[in-house]
């Protein structure tokens, strides 16, 4: 027993000098499930008897972007383990491969790169190994690439090819598609960022855009892209690289108050004719300051997941998809949203970023899509992350920072500041340093001291991991329920600017606090705030759709309320005196947590405990 106690406790100490959070995903949370399968150990083993049928054979034909696709199989000697692995583009059996992925392998076939899903042969045919027959339903996003469908014996750790489909495609593979908007560096500019398959020596890109019903401008594009050896270690570097294609970005600019715009994507060929994605629209932002209904929505870490069921046998984002379907259920009521980390956990496998940015289309093609940094978008070892894992699977943050645009001065550092009328925002980047003397501190103390709050009185911060307080399990065995060094190197800004509601991801659940300062509730309310509220409410809302984290059994006098379940927060500014927020469940879309604060600019003005202002006694 002793010997056990004390392997327990060895256990903590090396959780806590590795920083516990950090281990926090990896511990709980499986893993990403096309790293399951062991590509790299491929070996054929092809039966003339043995087949894979896909169709149709040619997608997208009325200029969709996304299709159901039938695979018939056949195979005879079937398997429970026997699995089939979509692979884009269709010619898998390369004869190089980088050296990393292939160590001293030299036999064929050489399967340089995963496949981009993958579902059993027996998922919609539970007789399949009776019968040697199975149809299974895949649904194909346009990736810029044709596709073909191989059927694998062996399991995910020992597969050998047994037969391979035909070839298919989409009509046209380059189209403009996901379009994601986001504020620009000022109130009135609305950008767009979209994924091709045109270079800039194939194509000019840029939007058609206008007031809605009135004629229309052309907006020029820039175009990014990012290589191979832009990633940082594997499996980025190897079997998870898939080419991104082009990423390209807009500003459009001088935008009018709280106005519908249409707009589409545009590539100019050089011979003259022209590729259109189909029609979008958006209502731009308010003026800062002003005085009108202003809904937001906040969440982290939803991930993404497949609907034809592929690749989540694990049940690695088990609410991705219903928190999706809520928001786009509910996005008439909705002005923007802050996604704070932790994004489709590509973890390498550059093929996820694609089918993440289809995912999200419906909500970030009609409203702004702000995006914040995590660990697995940012963490790898000797590349400037303030944690030395490897969360990102080789990324390090270059995925992130080309795939969507957010109005920092520095991409490759994901901090930043917006404005939506009567709310001002400060993002901060939880994967880099934060602490006083650093870049960032220099950043989060210049946004929250440049609000005027006075026409924005309701003032946000949001980040990650967890800076303030969470009841998560990891942090309560580390006993201090925060990354280490998060609240002591910023509370006292937190306070001194009187920021209203700080927002994190990073652990899987809902969690609210009290008004608190320095461990303390400031305020006995639970419901409803009125007057000056002397501390800052802190909100965990990492519950959009990655797997849950477990609470602590340690129970601490400031949390108020937990929930765990997937779901998102809703704020609702109704004029410069009244906030709602709401907690819904992603399952239902029903509030399970709500509270209020009314207050006057007065009230904003007050001092409270380490925050007055100096003054003097000189008349």
């Amino acid at each position: 027993m002793e010997r056990m106690l004390s392997l327990k406790l060895l256990l903590v100490l090396l959780l806590l000098s590795n920083g516990v959070a950090a281990a926090s995903h990896r511990v709980v949370g499986g893993e990403q499930p096309l790293s399951k399968i062991a590509i790299h150990k491929a070996t054929l083993a092809l039966l003339d008897s043995a087949s894979v049928k896909a169709y149709p054979f040619v997608l997208g034909l009325k200029g969709e972007d996304t299709q159901w696709v039938t695979v018939m199989l056949h195979c005879p000697n079937p398997s429970e383990d026997d699995w089939v692995g979509v692979f884009s583009p269709a010619n898998f059996n390369l004869s190089i491969c980088p050296q990393e992925s292939t160590g001293s392998r030299v036999r064929a076939p050489f399967i340089c790169s995963a496949p981009i899903k993958y579902q059993y042969a027996n998922y919609s045919s539970p007789n399949y190994t009776k019968t040697g027959k199975s149809s299974l339903k895949f649904q194909l996003i346009n990736q810029r690439a044709d596709f073909s469908f191989v059927l694998f014996s062996g399991g995910l750790s020992n597969p050998k090819v047994v037969a391979i489909s035909n070839v298919i495609s989409f009509a046209n593979p380059k189209a403009p598609v996901y379009p994601r908007l986001a504020q620009g560096k000022s109130w009135d500019e609305m950008t767009v960022t979209w994924t091709s398959g045109y270079d800039i020596n194939e194509a000019v890109p840029f939007v058609e855009w206008g007031l809605k019903g009135e004629p229309q401008m052309h907006s020029p594009a820039g175009t990014l892209t990012f290589q191979r050896n832009s990633m940082c270690g594997a499996p980025a570097r190897t079997v998870g690289w898939r080419d991104p294609g082009f990423i390209h970005t807009s500003f459009l600019r001088d935008l009018w108050p709280n106005s519908v715009y249409t707009y589409k994507l545009g590539h100019r060929l050089f011979n003259g004719s022209y590729i259109w994605s189909k029609i979008y629209s958006f209502k731009s932002s308010p003026y800062p300051g002003q005085n009108s209904l202003q809904k937001i929505i906040i969440f982290g870490d939803m991930g993404k997941a497949e609907r034809d069921g592929s690749n989540e046998y694990n049940n690695y984002q088990p609410g991705s998809l219903n928190t999706t379907d809520q928001l786009i259920k509910d996005l008439n009521n909705i002005d923007i949203v802050f996604h704070i980390g932790d994004m489709p956990y590509s973890n390498g496998y550059i093929s996820q970023w694609d089918q993440f940015t289809s995912q999200i289309e419906p909500i970030a093609s009609t409203v702004p899509y702000m995006v914040g940094s995590g660990n697995h978008e940012r963490d790898w070892p000797g590349t400037g992350s303030f944690y030395d894992t490897t969360d990102s699977g080789g990324e390090c943050g270059v995925p992130a920072e080309t795939m969507f645009y957010v109005p920092a001065e520095n991409r490759a550092r994901f901090w930043y500041s917006t404005d939506y009328g009567m709310f001002h925002f400060c993002i901060a980047d939880s994967e880099h340093d934060w602490r006083e003397g650093s870049e960032q501190y220099r950043f989060i103390e210049h946004c929250l001291a440049s609000v005027d709050r006075k026409k924005q009185p309701w003032l946000i911060f949001a980040a990650h991991r967890v800076l303030g307080y969470s009841s998560g399990s990891y942090y309560g065995m580390e006993g201090s329920f925060e990354e280490p060094m998060g609240r002591e190197s910023l509370q006292k800004l937190w306070q001194k600017y009187k920021v209203d509601i700080a927002f994190y991801g990073h652990v899987h659940n809902y969690e609210r606090t009290c008004p608190i300062y320095q461990s303390q509730c400031v305020s006995t309310g639970k419901s409803h705030y009125s007057g000056t509220v002397n501390g800052t409410i802190h909100v965990v809302v990492g519950g959009g759709g990655s797997h849950l984290s477990e609470f602590s059994d340690l129970q601490t006098l400031w949390s108020l309320h937990k929930d765990y379940d997937y779901g998102f927060v809703k704020l609702t500014a109704f004029n410069h005196s009244y906030l709602l927020f709401e907690y819904k469940r992603s399952s239902d879309g029903n509030v399970y947590d709500s509270f209020t604060i009314s207050r006057d600019y007065r009230d904003v003005l007050a001092c409270v405990h380490d925050s007055c202002e100096p003054i003097t006694l000189a008349t």
